[in-house]
């Protein structure tokens, strides 16, 4: 919007230091065709003829419903119905293009058009032979000034498309598939059907695939209607699947293996667009599990996050634990009975029959350590040095354990020191011991008595049974 603008800010210093060398618009000639009764005849299409409109006026007939600035005038009359497009491409000013029927007093607009490709314009409409038509070009923007510039002014006539009509589809051959098509020429053929939108332009293609399989089909703009069919003529088609207008989606469906399949591409407002069919891609999944480090304690959550490239959906979703266990949960939980490594698998199909799987290793491992005694002497007096046991017990695999040893006091429990070390895996009952040497201070004294904590934790892994992990001595007696 920034440039164009700028684009018509050039376009009016133009046109006033023309006013300033000229002393007026007036200076300039007027065009012959600047009067509607003087509108150039177009003869034969194409058409394309170059004027120069900088004398150009505004008549007083002129429909004011669209911009008549400095407006020349031009005219055509079909030999037979079609569909025309007229075009200011390659001017070098602002302009505004217009179509009509009828004449002064009463004018019927077939398009007004500013700014298609830059500032230029253009306008398309279908044509009823030997009715005479008129095209209005004018200086953008408003009514009743004088001006203009160089004008290319182009006419033609739109081709219909080939394959416009039920009959004339064109054919699919192998997959991926892709055609342009200008639609603008485009019609709609009696009859044909309205499933899921409606068209005054469509165009159609037709599919037989050699094997049974799901496709998806697709057009270059989300705003075009897409339908699929079987049959052979308007009067009986069959619907398969449909996308209305203005559904950002594509179109997947399950090809049957020698059924011939018609494919209907439609919307008003489109011009140029890309019909694409090819073979429809499986869905992809990654599944995560919580917890990501379980034990054969822990109830397993799987959370999947799926992509379904044809849009049509997920199904079913069917689990496989690797333990013998199954889900069709989307979201399943589990619980492994004990420790391994399991193979899990996540099975998906869609609507249409497409499937897809993933696959992961989840690792199963119970560490559990506990502490099962601490030993402390029944008294002590200040200024004793004391030692204070803590045993832990490891059935499971060997460990590096940390444990923490704290004492009580008025303001709560405080850090008497740490110890890490290896500890082996035991037959229930023995255990691995921790020392710890502690000095009983005044403050014991006045308390008059102290009870010690210890706090085991497995060193790089969580403790499945962390509840078995702390233990309290029983109290020393300080004298």
């Amino acid at each position: 919007m920034v440039r164009r603008n700028a684009a018509r800010l050039v376009v009016a210093l133009v046109g006033v230091i023309a006013l300033l060398a000229g002393g007026q618009t007036g200076a300039f000639a007027a065009p012959t065709n600047d009067d509607y009764s003087a509108a150039t005849a177009v003869e034969t299409l194409p058409f394309t003829t170059t004027v120069d409109t900088t004398g150009a006026t505004t008549g007083p007939t002129d429909p004011t419903t669209c911009s008549n600035n400095g407006s020349v005038w031009f005219s055509y009359t079909p030999p037979t119905s079609m569909r025309i497009q007229a075009d200011t491409f390659g001017s070098d000013y602002d302009t505004v293009l217009s179509a009509w029927s009828g004449g002064p007093g009463s004018y019927t607009s077939l398009g007004c058009n500013d700014d298609t490709r830059g500032l230029q314009s253009q306008v398309t409409f279908t044509a009823t032979a030997g009715t005479t038509y008129h095209f209005m070009v004018a200086l953008c923007c408003g009514n009743g000034r004088t001006g203009g510039g160089s004008l290319r002014f182009s006419v033609a006539e739109i081709q219909p498309s080939v394959n416009d009509d039920v009959a004339d589809a064109l054919p699919v051959g192998t997959l991926p598939y892709s055609n342009i098509q200008d639609l603008s020429s485009a019609t709609s053929e009696a009859g044909e059907p309205t499933s899921c939108f409606s068209s005054a332009r469509t165009v159609w293609y037709s599919y037989t695939p050699t094997v049974t399989g799901s496709v998806t089909a697709n057009s270059h703009f989300d705003y075009l209607g897409l339908a699929v069919y079987t049959g052979s003529s308007p009067g009986d088609l069959t619907q398969v699947a449909c996308r209305p207008l203005f559904q950002n989606s594509q179109l997947t469906f399950r090809a049957e293996a020698g059924t011939t399949y018609l494919f209907q591409l439609g919307a008003d407002s489109a011009e140029q667009t890309t019909f694409q069919l090819d073979v429809a891609q499986n869905p992809t999944a990654v599944f995560y599990s919580y917890p990501e480090d379980p034990s054969s304690f822990d109830t397993m959550i799987f959370s999947p996050y799926v992509i379904e490239p044809g849009g049509v959906g997920i199904a079913s979703y069917t689990w496989d634990f690797g333990d013998g266990a199954t889900s069709t949960s989307v979201s399943p939980k589990h619980r492994y009975a004990a420790d391994g490594d399991y193979t899990v698998r996540l099975t998906l199909r869609t609507h249409d029959g497409r499937t897809g799987s993933v696959t992961n290793v989840v690792t199963v491992r119970t560490h559990d350590v506990s502490i099962v005694r601490l030993n402390v002497p029944a008294t002590a007096k200040a200024g004793q040095s004391i030692t204070i046991n803590a045993n832990v017990q490891n059935t499971r695999y060997e460990e590096d354990v940390r444990v923490n040893l704290e004492k009580s006091s008025p303001s709560g429990y405080l850090s008497v020191g740490s110890l890490t070390q290896r500890v082996a895996v035991k037959a229930t009952g023995q255990t691995t011991r921790f020392s710890f040497d502690y000095t009983v201070t005044a403050e014991d004294q006045a308390t008059g008595k102290i009870t010690f904590r210890a706090l085991a934790n497995i060193v790089g892994h969580r403790d499945a049974l962390p509840a078995d992990n702390e233990l309290l001595s029983t109290p020393v007696k300080v004298s």
